[in-house]
């Protein structure tokens, strides 16, 4: 007996549009110590194969900057903002201030032309709350990113306008119980 096997043919009529829309995901505290379940999840898909960047806008000090991105494995990109300490209020120097723009339009066009499919901005809720970064260019770069790019936002005192965008609000409380 002899049986005989048709090979399947391909008719991309028929073939539907399996892409996947990014999310938005906020992660939001009022102590800023919960990072490294974010990095985490970054480095666990990194480790899956998928194109990540991680940019934290507050963290200095190692003279990093956007154009020395540190990569953590094959698939992660890791930026800090180019100054010589951590920014923890809105009074910082001209230099502190271009540095940090310049971090932020670097992460605006490197999304825009597909690098990554997760970028996680670590503290940008108090880049914003501190009058850094206009709140407006964030919810256009939410916006207008790549459809398939998840994003994730980190930071106590998130605006209530980037929280009416997300798609998922993960709101990290500290309990203590004698």
């Amino acid at each position: 007996m002899v049986s005989q096997v048709e090979t399947p043919v391909f008719d991309a009529s028929r073939s539907r549009n399996l892409s996947v829309e990014g999310l938005v995901q906020v992660f939001t505290t009022f102590h800023r110590s919960f990072f490294t379940g974010v990095l985490a999840q970054a480095m666990r898909i990194a480790g899956q194969g998928t194109p990540v960047l991680v940019v934290q806008f507050l963290k200095g000090g190692i003279g990093q900057g956007y154009d020395r991105p540190m990569q953590l494995s094959q698939n992660l990109d890791w930026i800090r903002c180019n100054v010589n300490r951590c920014i923890d209020s809105p009074q910082i120097s001209e230099e502190e201030a271009r540095s940090l723009l310049d971090l932020w339009q670097h992460t605006r066009r490197v999304v825009e032309q597909n690098r990554y499919d997760l970028v996680v901005l670590d503290e940008l809720s108090l880049a914003i709350h501190f009058g850094l970064i206009p709140e407006a260019e964030v919810l256009d770069f939410l916006r207008s990113r790549p459809r398939h790019v998840d994003v994730i936002l980190t930071g106590p005192n998130m605006p209530e306008a980037i929280l009416d965008v997300a798609d998922q609000i993960t709101e990290l409380r500290r309990t203590h119980q004698p």
